[in-house]
C-alpha cells in the first residue's frame, strides 16, 4: 500500500494568535483557536501570559507573564514551521513582552496583522498598566494593518473625551486610522444606546456602520477576542478588510447567541 504524499495535501490558510491564555476557555488564545478552527484556518498560539480568574476574590484576574525568551522561542518555532497568512495580537501584558513581540513583528512584517488592543489587565497595578498601554501604542500599533478597539480602547486610542453615539464612534475610527494607518473596526457593543450593537469600520476611504441586534444588555466574555480572531481568519483566507469585518460581525453575534452559561458572574462566547 502506497503511503500518502504529504506534499499533495491541500494547503489550509494559517492564522497565528499572539495572546494570553484564559484558563476557563472563554477568551484569549483559547477562543482565538476555536474561532480559527470554526472558520477553516489552521491556528497556532504563542502564549504571552497566563490569566486565571479567582473565584475566592470576586472573580478578579490572576495575571502571570510568560518569560520573554519563552515567547520568542514559541514564535521562532511557529515561523520556521509554517508560512503565516495572518497574525492576531491580543493581550501582551507587560512592556518587556511588547518589546519582544514587536521585534519579531518588525522582522516578519506580516501583510495582515490584526491588533485587539487590550489596554488594561485587571491583574496589574495602575502604573504598570499605563506603561504597558504606552508601549503598545508606540511599538505595536504602528505595525498593524487592522485594529479592533472596544469602547474604552477607542476612547484611549482616539483621545476623545466621550463616545456616546454612532457619530462619535465614527469620529474615533477616523482618528485611530489617521494615527495608525490601519483599517479600524471600532466597537460600540452594548455601550451605545439603542436596540443594535453598532460597530464602525473605516479604512481611509470607506466608512460603514455594521449593525446586529443586541443579544441582551450585558457584555459577554470573549466577544472582543472572537471578533478580532474572526477578522484574522477571514483575512488569512483572502478577504478584504471590509469583507472580514462584515463576516466577523455576524460570526461573533452567533457566538454570543450560543454563549456558554457558567457559575461565574458572566457568560462566555461559544463558537461552532
Amino acid at each position: 500500500m502506497t503511503s500518502p504524499d504529504v506534499t499533495a495535501a491541500r494547503r489550509v490558510p494559517v492564522a497565528l494568535t499572539i495572546a494570553g491564555s484564559e484558563a476557563t476557555g472563554g477568551a484569549g488564545a483559547q477562543t482565538d483557536l476555536k474561532t480559527f478552527q470554526a472558520l477553516g484556518t489552521f491556528g497556532m498560539a504563542a502564549l504571552t501570559c497566563i490569566v486565571s480568574f479567582d473565584p475566592k476574590a470576586g472573580w478578579g484576574h490572576r495575571f502571570v507573564p510568560v518569560e520573554a525568551q519563552v515567547i520568542a522561542d514559541q514564535l521562532e518555532a511557529q515561523l520556521a514551521t509554517y508560512d503565516v497568512d495572518a497574525v492576531k495580537v491580543g493581550m501582551l501584558g507587560t512592556p518587556v513582552t511588547i518589546e519582544t513581540v514587536a521585534q519579531v513583528l518588525r522582522e516578519l512584517r506580516p501583510e495582515r496583522l490584526v491588533l485587539d488592543p487590550v489596554l488594561i489587565c485587571k491583574g496589574q497595578e495602575p502604573g504598570a498598566a499605563l506603561d504597558t498601554d504606552t508601549a503598545l501604542k508606540e511599538q505595536v500599533l504602528p505595525l498593524v494593518t487592522f485594529v479592533t478597539p472596544n469602547h474604552f480602547e477607542a476612547l484611549s486610542l482616539s483621545g476623545l473625551d466621550a463616545i456616546e453615539s454612532e457619530d462619535d464612534l465614527a469620529r474615533a475610527a477616523r482618528i485611530i486610522h489617521e494615527r495608525s494607518g490601519a483599517a479600524v473596526l471600532a466597537k460600540g457593543g452594548v455601550c451605545l444606546a439603542g436596540p443594535d450593537a453598532v460597530d464602525v469600520f473605516y479604512d481611509g476611504s470607506t466608512l460603514e456602520v455594521l449593525r446586529e441586534p443586541k443579544v441582551g444588555d450585558l457584555a459577554v466574555s470573549g466577544a472582543g477576542c472572537t471578533l478580532a480572531a474572526a477578522v484574522t481568519a477571514e483575512l488569512a483566507k483572502g478577504a478584504t478588510a471590509l469583507e472580514a469585518a462584515r463576516s466577523a460581525k455576524s460570526f461573533v453575534r452567533q457566538a454570543i447567541v450560543d454563549r456558554m452559561p457558567s457559575r461565574a458572574p458572566f457568560e462566555a462566547v461559544r463558537q461552532r
